[in-house]
Order: C-alpha cells, then sequence, then structure tokens
C-alpha cells in the first residue's frame, strides 16, 4: 500500500495531478478540496494516499489531510459507493460538513452532490452514522487526536444524551461552548439553553 506521497507536482487536469517523485511520474486523483489547495506546478507537494488495485489497472487517490482520506475509505465500505462517488462527495463538502451532515442525519446537503440522489444520501447517512469520528463535527478536530477539549466535548454529548436530548439538541446546545470549558460547567451551559428553546 501506498500511504503517502512527497515530489515534485507537474502537472494539474483536475480531478488528477501527476507528481514527480525522483524520475517517476504518479497520476493521482484528488477531490477538489484537495485540489484547490495544491501549490502551483514546479513545487514540492506531499500528500495522504490510499491505493486501489483492480483487473483494469492500479489507482492512486490523493488527500490534503488525514481526515479526507480516512473519509473516502469510509465511502468505499458502503454498498453501491465507488472511488468517483466518494470524490464528488468530498469534492462537494469539507470533511467537517459531511460529519456535520452525518450527525444532523440531514440529506438535503448531500443530495447537492452530483450524482447523490435521495435513497443513496440516506444510505450514506445511515451507514457512516457510527463510522465518522463526532469530533469531527464539532469543528474539524483531526481524527485521533485524543486531546482534553474533545474528551470533555464527548463527555457534554454523553450527558446530554442520556438526559434524553437528541443528537440535533445537543449539537446546537454546545456550539457556544468555550474550548476550554469543564464538562459540569458545559452541561449546565447548554441546559440553560435548551430549557429557552423549549
Amino acid at each position: 500500500m501506498i500511504g503517502r506521497i512527497t515530489g515534485i507536482l507537474i502537472e494539474k487536469n483536475p480531478p488528477s495531478i501527476t507528481v514527480d517523485v525522483h524520475g517517476l511520474g504518479y497520476e493521482v486523483d484528488v477531490p477538489m478540496s484537495t485540489f484547490y489547495n495544491l501549490p502551483a506546478t514546479g513545487e514540492k507537494v506531499s500528500l495522504h494516499t490510499h491505493l486501489i488495485v483492480r483487473e483494469d489497472g492500479h489507482y492512486l487517490y490523493g488527500f490534503a489531510s488525514p481526515d479526507e482520506r480516512s473519509a473516502f475509505r469510509q465511502l468505499l465500505k458502503i454498498s453501491g459507493i465507488g472511488a468517483r462517488t466518494a470524490l464528488a462527495v468530498l469534492s462537494g463538502m469539507s470533511v467537517t460538513e459531511l460529519a456535520q451532515a452525518v450527525t444532523l442525519q440531514e440529506a438535503g446537503r448531500l443530495t447537492k452532490v452530483p450524482g447523490i440522489g435521495k435513497k443513496t444520501a440516506e444510505r450514506l447517512l445511515l451507514e457512516l452514522r457510527d463510522r465518522l469520528p463526532k469530533t469531527l463535527a464539532g469543528g474539524g478536530a483531526r481524527v485521533g487526536a485524543g486531546d482534553t477539549a474533545n474528551d470533555t466535548l464527548a463527555d457534554i454529548m454523553n450527558a446530554l444524551l442520556a438526559l434524553g436530548y437528541n443528537e440535533r439538541e445537543a449539537l446546537s446546545a454546545m456550539k457556544g461552548l468555550a474550548a476550554d470549558v469543564s464538562v459540569s460547567d458545559g452541561i449546565r451551559a447548554a441546559l440553560k439553553l435548551l430549557s429557552k428553546s423549549s
């Protein structure tokens, strides 16, 4: 498995790019979210990659961040979703937006992506629900960052869910919380907001 590629960007033809690694040119397909952040041709580029081997060839996909690659891999696990569709999803929305759509079960956001119909969107939401890290929906925290802020937010979220609120209500109430809030203060503040809105 080729997990990372670093070299000189020599060609850009969206969604495909070519990276020269010591004289060897690798063709890599990237989502538009990665494409827009690429350096100019002739400059050094480094991408997290995913290799797919099929009977008709080897296909390399590149991503600006580990989060993008992780989301791409989760999308591929869903029945009927191929690499092209997975790239289209990540071209139409950021990983954070995708995680938020999944958390809030908003099919409408996914149907805006070309090639994604209502049924496919609903299947994506259902199957990704337990696969995408919840920390992403809270503001793009990196997968596996494991920092205490994310642990605190997860504890507050779990407490609100245990009290009978749904994920949409809990996330909405947690939006305004300070990054360094303690679990007990966070729960109190969130409950105050929830009682006002009910």
